[in-house]
C-alpha cells in the first residue's frame, strides 16, 4: 500500500449505515486492518444514520440502498442536504440501472456492489478517502451503456467549453471531489461548483459521474 500524502495522515473516519448486522461486523473487521481508516459509528437504518452523520461528521459514509424505514436514497438526499464535508458511498446488492442512476443523481460519491472482494473494497475506500469517485466495474459499464443509449452531447466539440471548464472536466473524469479540484487548481470550492454546473449544462448531462463516464467514452480521459 502506498503511503498517504501528508494531509491524509490523520485516519479517515467511517460511518456504516446498513440494516444487516453481519455486514456491519464484516466491514468493521475489514476496516480494523486498515490503519488509515477508523470506524466511528454504525447505524441500522437511514434515520439513525442521518442522526449519526450530523453528530459525527465522518469523512466517509458507507450507505446501504435498501433498508427498512428510511431507505438509502432518502437518507442520501438528507445527508447531502446537511452540506457536510462527507463523501457518501452506496454499498448495495442492487446493480439495476434505475437504482444506480437514482443514487448518483442524488449526489452519491460512489457506488460499490457487495459482492466485491475485501481487498478491492479497501482499495476503493482508500480512493474515496482521497476524494476520488469509486464505482464497481459493472456499474461503470452500466453507466456507459446508459449514456450510449441516450447519447447526450456525444458529438459536442470541446471548443464549447472554456479552458477552465476543460480543466475541470479532466479532473471530474479522474473522479476527484470539488474539494480536491479546488486544492489542485488553487481556486475556491465554490468556484469549482459553478464550473461543474456549467460543464454539465453544456454537455447535457445530469451528474458529475455521467460526465466522468462520458469523458472516458469519448476518449478524453483514459479508462481506469
Amino acid at each position: 500500500m502506498q503511503p498517504m500524502n501528508a494531509p491524509d495522515l490523520e485516519p479517515q473516519t467511517l460511518l456504516v449505515i446498513d440494516d444487516h448486522p453481519l455486514l456491519r461486523k464484516g466491514v468493521s473487521q475489514l476496516v480494523a486492518l486498515e490503519p488509515a481508516m477508523r470506524l466511528v459509528g454504525e447505524a441500522t437504518d437511514g434515520a439513525e444514520g442521518l442522526r449519526l452523520a450530523r453528530e459525527l461528521k465522518p469523512d466517509l459514509i458507507l450507505l446501504d440502498l435498501q433498508m427498512r424505514g428510511m431507505g438509502g436514497l432518502d437518507a442520501l438526499r438528507a445527508i447531502k442536504a446537511l452540506d457536510l464535508d462527507t463523501r457518501v458511498i452506496m454499498f448495495t446488492v442492487s446493480d439495476s440501472e434505475e437504482d444506480v442512476l437514482a443514487a448518483l443523481q442524488a449526489g452519491a460519491d460512489g457506488y460499490l456492489l457487495k459482492d466485491m472482494e475485501p481487498e478491492e473494497m479497501l482499495a476503493s475506500l482508500r480512493q474515496a478517502a482521497r476524494g476520488r469517485l469509486v464505482l464497481s466495474a459493472p456499474v461503470t459499464e452500466l453507466l456507459a451503456r446508459a449514456l450510449r443509449h441516450e447519447g447526450p452531447a456525444a458529438g459536442l466539440p470541446l471548443s464549447e467549453l472554456t479552458e477552465r471548464e476543460h480543466q475541470i472536466l479532466l479532473h471530474i473524469a479522474a473522479g476527484k471531489s470539488n474539494k480536491l479540484i479546488a486544492r489542485e487548481l488553487d481556486i475556491t470550492e465554490g468556484t469549482v461548483k459553478v464550473h461543474v454546473k456549467h460543464v454539465l449544462k453544456k454537455l447535457g448531462l445530469r451528474s458529475r459521474v455521467e460526465a466522468a463516464v462520458w469523458a472516458v467514452k469519448t476518449g478524453l480521459a483514459p479508462r481506469a
